[in-house]
């Protein structure tokens, strides 16, 4: 059965591309637009796998991050923030928060993939 990542993205395009991509390489792709969706979502139904956008309407993503994080359900779940603010202050906040990994818009399509790969391989206890 194919790995289910959640996208929280509000950029329509971005999120479209990053569905395709993720996609393509074999996950299940669900895309929230905003923070509060996105919430609402991991807590329904656990995905193996996050990437949180830091700016989103509503809820932002480090709050969604945080929430998610104090929540016994989520408190392992594998997330990778992804901005394109790539100020020190905001890496640091969402490492301290609990981010898995901070990616900055753009990125290159194989980074994002592998590292959802290696998150998700990490989680099942697949590493090598």
């Amino acid at each position: 059965m194919a790995k289910r990542v959640l996208l929280a993205e509000d950029e329509p395009n971005i999120a479209e591309s990053l569905a395709f991509l993720l996609e393509r390489a074999g996950f299940t792709v669900e895309v929230a637009p905003d923070g509060r969706g996105a919430l609402e979502s991991a807590l329904a139904a656990m995905p193996d796998l996050m990437i949180l956008d830091v700016m989103l309407p509503g809820l932002d993503g480090l709050s969604v991050l945080k929430e998610l994080r104090a929540d016994n359900r989520t408190q392992t779940l594998p997330i990778i923030m992804l901005t394109a603010k790539g100020q020190q202050e905001d890496r640091d906040a969402a490492v301290a928060a609990g981010a898995n990994l901070f990616i900055t818009k753009p990125f290159a399509n194989r980074e994002l993939v592998g590292a959802v790969q290696a998150l998700i391989a990490d989680a099942d206890g697949d590493s090598d």
